[in-house]
């Protein structure tokens, strides 16, 4: 094994452990955290508006939602992502979500991003609430930008936003997003 290709694959090592350790850490947040993760929220939900600005149509008419401001992912073959959000039913925060995805396919990088989940309904908001909702290849995010949320549709009840913060990820990877969710 030559000299690069070892740097390559300890680095990629590094990083499935990295993202290891940030998704087994479990909800049981300090109160800082919790504040900061709230802060966090509130700026993200201001920048997906700013990005479009027809998604507070989204926000204001939706049954719930849960932002997750700092999403990281990162892949060698098997990927994995974590995040920590907050969920909002009606416009008032009820608790807070973890995200966690693990995927297998065609992937390499790293990632940072935002993401947002709309619930159409009471139904929809009651199985996040159960941590019932585990989002599967038939959902598929939309990239928030200018305009994206005009045609934007629920599919099983959920529509989904993401908005890059920064990395550079390659994938064509199957895998599913899960949560678990933490009344206030």
């Amino acid at each position: 094994m030559t000299k690069k290709r070892l740097t390559f694959y300890l680095q990629g090592t590094l990083l499935l452990v990295a993202v290891f350790v940030a998704t087994t850490n479990g909800l049981g947040q300090s109160d800082s955290k919790k504040e900061k993760i709230a802060k966090d929220s509130k700026e993200a939900k201001a920048e997906f508006i700013k990005s479009d600005p027809k998604m507070a149509d989204l926000f204001s008419k939706a049954y719930g939602y849960a932002i997750f401001p700092n999403v990281g992912k990162g892949a060698v073959g098997i990927g994995g992502a974590s995040g920590n959000g907050v969920a909002y039913e009606n416009g008032t925060a009820i608790g807070t979500a973890k995200l966690t995805q693990v995927s297998i396919g065609f992937q390499w990088g790293g990632q940072a991003y935002r993401e947002v989940i709309f619930f159409e309904s009471k139904e929809h908001m009651d199985r996040f609430k159960e941590s019932r909702v585990e989002l599967s290849a038939q959902v598929s995010a939309v990239a928030a930008k200018s305009g994206a949320s005009a045609n934007a549709k629920y599919v099983d009840g959920v529509m989904v936003f993401t908005m890059q913060k920064g990395g550079l990820m390659y994938e064509a990877a199957v895998g599913g997003q899960k949560f678990k969710f933490e009344k206030k």
